[in-house]
């Protein structure tokens, strides 16, 4: 097992949470009172990170918010900021990079040296070579796109290979059967198509941690989304909420909000499980 899934497994259990609050930090959307300092950005998310870390089992940092805004540094620091206040809590940068080559080792780099990320987001379009030297760091994670939250996933997903499979299921399949070997690699599958992540979880077994963005202000419902992708102990996702969390509030309680809507949603998804876990008990007992 690797380093990255140790970790991950010991934040579900400890935390007691399946919520990964994401870090997308847009100035326009930011209270008033942030935008007033000197480092916006970084003290927007400082804030949300301090807010929600008892509610969450991972942070997750979408670089474009920070490169489109010339905060790398900012999100260099935060990313520090959170391996040292909070190293239970896996760093998901959300990159979906994909490379061959060099330039995915630099990304390796960039990923995992500069930001101090547990694991990465990448894109499988190009093949094995373009996965491999993520791979190559063996205590890390690498987060692979698979069926995602947006409409428009569907225009190449859904291509069928000659036995009829879905290119995602092909995609699901290829990661868990002929990459996965030294246990590093997770799927992403939007909370928005809860049939089709039941069909990965099918695919990939057990073990296999799903990254699933699309509730929250994409609309993905919780618990179709437990349901459908929760493992048999009732963990097995990384159920990522972004904006309705950060942005609970623009007033002077944006804190207090941004809590308030983490602790609401961890628990909302708790009561998933809780679901979850009696309808496979009653199953069983069948």
């Amino acid at each position: 097992m690797s380093k990255f899934i140790e970790k991950l497994q010991n934040a579900w259990d400890k935390q007691n949470s399946l919520l990964v609050v994401g870090l997308d930090p847009d100035q326009q959307r930011m209270p008033e009172s942030i935008l007033q300092s000197k480092t916006p950005i970084f003290d927007f998310c400082k804030g949300i990170i301090d807010a929600t870390a008892e509610y969450a089992c991972a942070f997750k940092p979408q670089i474009a918010y920070f490169a489109s805004q010339g905060a790398e540094m900012a999100l260099t620091q935060l990313c520090h900021y959170i391996s040292n206040t909070y190293p239970e809590l896996p760093i998901l940068l959300d990159s979906k990079r994909g490379d061959i080559g060099t330039t995915a080792d630099h990304y390796a780099k960039e990923a995992f040296e500069r930001y101090c990320a547990d694991a990465i987001t990448v894109n499988p379009y190009m093949g094995f070579d373009s996965i491999e030297p993520y791979l190559a760091w063996e205590n890390k994670g690498v987060i692979i796109l698979c069926r995602t939250s947006n409409q428009g996933g569907s225009d190449f997903q859904f291509f069928e290979s000659a036995d009829g499979t879905p290119l995602y299921l092909e995609v699901a399949k290829t990661v868990a059967e002929k990459w996965n070997l030294s246990e590093q690699c997770s799927l992403v599958v939007g909370a928005t198509f809860p049939e089709e992540l039941a069909k990965v979880r099918a695919c990939v077994g057990d073990d296999m941690a799903l990254l699933v963005p699309g509730i929250g202000a994409q609309g993905g419902d919780i618990e179709a989304t437990v349901m459908a992708g929760a493992n048999s102990k009732g963990q097995g996702l990384m159920i990522n909420s972004a904006r309705a969390i950060l942005y609970a509030s623009s007033g002077t309680d944006w804190q207090e909000a941004a809590a308030a809507e983490a602790r609401k949603t961890r628990d909302s998804i708790n009561e998933a499980r809780e679901k979850f876990l009696a309808t496979k008990k009653e199953t069983e007992e069948i």
